[in-house]
């Protein structure tokens, strides 16, 4: 075991394919890209098993077939109590978290899900979805204005 007191994200990802802004400046957080799906199973196992590293999460991103995905899960170590992301080619995905006694959980997520995950867990920069989230909030807030306006002159 090392001294390293980053928790280790390992990232499965496509070596050509669309690039995602990963925050490599978080103290917190320690990225490890693997360009190989077929390597994943092994880096999980030997960074928990045979390094005793700490592994927070593994996340496929846009790579590998929902199957693969799959059985990375039924191979996860029984000591990793991580979550497990896949994310699709179409930007959703599915997300397996533990739950209470110890059984995992298997969530369906939306692109919008995938970028809230990634952001709060500080993962991630700033991406496309900020316009759209402030064009939507400042939308909302036109409406409002709007109705706010009628009922005041009413």
């Amino acid at each position: 075991m090392t001294n390293e007191t980053r928790r280790i994200t390992l990232v499965a990802r496509h070596p050509g394919g669309p690039g995602r802004v990963w925050d490599e400046s978080n103290p917190k957080i320690r990225l490890i890209f693997v360009d190989a799906l077929s390597f994943l199973r092994y880096a999980i196992d030997r960074g928990i098993n045979e390094l005793g590293e700490d592994v927070e999460r593994v996340i496929i991103d846009r790579t590998g077939t929902a199957l693969q995905y799959l059985d990375v899960l039924t191979h996860l170590p029984a000591e990793f109590v991580g979550d497990a992301l896949f994310v699709t080619s179409d930007g959703n995905g599915f997300l397996s978290s533990s739950g209470r006694g110890g059984d995992r959980t298997l969530y369906a997520l939306t692109p919008r899900d995938i970028e809230f995950y990634l952001r709060v867990n500080g993962l991630i920069w700033s991406t496309e979805f900020e316009p759209v989230l402030a064009e939507s909030l400042v939308n909302q807030t036109v409406s409002f204005l709007k109705v706010a306006s009628k009922v005041a002159n009413s």
